[in-house]
């Protein structure tokens, strides 16, 4: 499980308050180094993902290797899953409904045409994420997608997409994407 040290000054805010509303300021504990906050955990569901549920899998354990603010879980019996992903015959895509949920499509016309089933996977994960294409743009750089070219496997995110992600999900629990977003690649 990835965790996250809070530090914060809400303490501090009541302790400096409470003379001003006539109370007694006492000293108040300081946050400690270890203070956490757990990751978000976002749920999926793969069971309609066929022949990609590897795949899906790894890509998921990417994302969770790579930043800390979120974590992909498989969903379990009778939980609601904030991410369908399914297998289908057309362009890998991400229907985005807010941040953290929404459905994904690994789509086999880009498996068929050599794209990387992990790659495709970690890259609509990330439109679940929060993150936009990137076209066109390097191997490098997961959110490049296709633009990248049907040799490119690299599944991992860079420094500035695993940034943007920890940014969504740090700062901004609440924020969401328009509803009804489709991103396709």
């Amino acid at each position: 499980m990835h965790v996250r040290t809070t530090t914060g000054g809400l303490a501090a805010a009541l302790l400096l308050s409470l003379p001003l509303m006539g109370g007694q300021a006492t000293a108040a504990p300081t946050p400690s180094a270890g203070s956490v906050s757990a990751a978000r955990v976002v749920t999926y569901d793969a069971s309609g993902s066929a022949e990609f549920r590897s795949a899906v899998d790894r890509g998921a354990a990417i994302w969770n290797e790579s930043v800390d603010g979120v974590e992909l879980r498989p969903v379990t019996s009778g939980q609601r899953a904030n991410i369908r992903v399914l297998a289908d015959n057309g362009w890998p895509r991400a229907l985005t409904t807010s941040l953290g949920n929404g459905t994904v499509y690994i789509g086999r016309e880009a498996v068929n045409q050599g794209y990387n089933t992990v790659r495709i996977s970690s890259h609509e994960l990330g439109h679940i994420l929060g993150l936009p294409d990137r076209k066109p743009g390097p191997c490098s750089s997961l959110m490049s997608g296709s633009s990248a070219g049907v040799s490119c496997t690299n599944p991992y995110p860079n420094t500035a997409e695993k940034a943007e992600v920890e940014g969504n999900f740090g700062a901004a629990l609440t924020t969401a994407a328009p509803r009804g977003t489709l991103t396709i690649g």
